[in-house]
């Protein structure tokens, strides 16, 4: 894995674990800090991993935007930044692994934008989200397109009208996060639930979450448009035969991808 300032990549058997290691900056996403994430998920999304965990080292999962640097740049310089950071935001929805947040203590702001683009989230339960512009100047625009998606209108409406935190149970009612843990228990159920969410085959498993994201926000004739092309070509495919060959000889599965 290549060298990072900002944050930290490890490949643990299949999964590629990436860590966000600004502890003194309560992980804010300073550019440098985006670019080294998107950089680190492009490159795990080129690799044979099958499952990625996004993580937080140190006193917050991620702050949000970096003040510090948001606030040195003119309009263009902040439209820029907010490109870059959209970008990773797809590329995590585009990676053909399984995503998982391991989420402690606080993420706010385009920290908790950061969690709800993941594909799946598990949260300790002293784990608090808030989207804190709404009691502040600069309204989390950016950061409530995701979590929008995730906990419905009214919720997202509380969370951005009133800048107010939840705690990790709410998030998991809301359905922010999958699961509210114990934090001694984090680690084991987000290994569990990765394990569990990347089981069958690869091909067919990248293939499933991209077009999941390709027809979520479509109407629903739209929906169905794309979801039966794809799953008919998809019937085609190693993975696809085989699934139900095993099925129909009562046998395991074995997977080639």
């Amino acid at each position: 894995m290549a060298d990072h300032e900002h944050i930290t990549v490890e490949r643990d058997g299949a999964v590629v674990r990436i860590t966000m290691n600004r502890p003194d900056r309560r992980n804010a996403l300073s550019e440098p800090h985006l670019r080294e994430l998107l950089d680190a998920f492009e490159a795990a999304g080129r690799s044979d991993a099958t499952g990625i965990v996004l993580a937080g080292a140190g006193p917050a999962f991620s702050a949000g935007h970096d003040f510090a640097d948001v606030a040195a740049r003119d309009l263009a310089g902040v439209r820029e930044l907010l490109r870059l950071c959209t970008r990773l935001m797809q590329t995590i929805h585009e990676v053909p692994q399984v995503v998982i947040a391991r989420v402690h203590a606080i993420a706010t702001a385009a920290g908790c934008q950061l969690v709800a683009s993941c594909d799946l989230a598990v949260a300790a339960e002293s784990a608090r989200f808030a989207l804190p512009g709404g009691k502040g100047g600069w309204f989390c625009h950016t950061p409530a397109v995701p979590v929008a998606r995730s906990v419905g209108r009214k919720r997202l409406m509380e969370l951005a009208l009133t800048g107010d935190p939840i705690d990790a149970a709410t998030a998991a009612d809301w359905g922010l996060v999958n699961y509210a843990v114990p934090d001694a228990e984090l680690d084991k159920h987000v290994d569990e639930l990765l394990a569990r969410a990347t089981r069958g085959s690869r091909y067919g498993k990248g293939v499933g979450k991209q077009t999941l994201y390709a027809h979520l926000d479509r109407p629903e004739d739209a929906a169905y448009a794309v979801a039966v092309e794809v799953m008919a070509a998809m019937s085609q495919t190693p993975g696809a035969r085989e699934g139900m060959a095993s099925f129909l000889e009562k046998r395991p599965a074995v997977w080639t991808d």
